[in-house]
């Protein structure tokens, strides 16, 4: 029955950041004075998603590989930021969605779709994992089963293979050593080393590990989640989208790029069914 009182407000919990006339809160603490000037980026980035403060050690891993992922040249996803830039300088935030949106299976998603293959195999595998985190060869009989599972269902084995490193991609050698020195090599990375190791009796070649797909196996390793892990890819590859964009100021090319596809664009007869 109405009482006439009125109703109760709605709540909206949230642990991230709120706000008053006085004060801004992020994680528990102020902004202003707690976190501002001593809390860096990164260390920031993860916190937001984990909810719990990272060490020294998972930061710079963590920094490593946003560094890794921040920016490779002219890629897709940078032309594209740079042609919307070239068709609508007035918005800057239409250049960074553009390049962001082609993140995908080719460019960027490798990260999320390695760290996502490494989680089943350790999920399908949970029990017959080595109990010494150094017996490589114990990890070895996991990893060959996710190749050969890959193999069987014709599916690809993300992070194997790179269009341009065809031998070593240098971020990786580099990523796992800084894991291995921060203490931080956990079963996703072992497991990926792993697969390097034993896909090319299954698959018949050797492919290089590449750097996307470290990165996956990392981020996972740090406990972030893996259905975010391309979310990463992204917040990296927004640092490297805006240096694109800086350049593109400075140094255009986005023109030339254009007029080089109009001006050689060859009429052909449309395609019959």
């Amino acid at each position: 029955m109405d009482n006439g009182s009125p109703p109760a407000a709605p709540s909206y919990p949230t642990s991230l950041g709120t706000s008053d006339a006085e004060t801004i809160s992020l994680l528990g603490h102020d902004l202003a004075d707690d976190l501002m000037g001593s809390v860096g980026f990164g260390e920031l980035a993860m916190w937001l998603v984990t909810q719990q403060r990272p060490t020294p050690g998972q930061v710079r891993l963590f920094e490593a590989v946003l560094v890794a992922l921040a920016d490779h040249g002219f890629t897709p996803t940078a032309i594209a930021a740079r042609l919307t830039y070239l068709s609508a300088p007035d918005s800057v935030q239409g250049a960074l969605a553009a390049g962001l949106l082609g993140g995908g299976s080719r460019f960027l998603g490798v990260t999320e779709d390695c760290g996502g293959f490494l989680a089943r195999a350790l999920e399908e595998h949970r029990d017959g994992l080595p109990r010494d985190p150094e017996d490589e060869a114990g990890w070895d009989v996991p990893a060959r089963a996710a190749v050969r599972r890959a193999r069987e269902t014709r599916s690809i084995v993300p992070g194997l293979g790179h269009p341009v490193h065809k031998e070593r991609d240098p971020r990786t050698a580099r990523l796992l050593a800084i894991a291995a020195e921060e203490g931080l090599k956990g079963p996703h990375l072992r497991l990926f080393e792993a697969i390097g190791r034993v896909h090319p009796e299954v698959l018949g070649r050797r492919l290089p590990l590449n750097g996307a797909g470290v990165c996956g196996a990392a981020l996972a390793d740090l406990g972030l989640p893996v259905g975010l892990l391309r979310g990463f890819a992204l917040l990296a590859r927004t640092a490297g989208l805006l240096g694109q964009l800086a350049e593109e100021t400075r140094r255009p090319v986005a023109g030339d790029i254009y007029m080089s596809v109009d001006r050689n664009a060859v009429s052909v007869p449309p395609e019959t069914a």
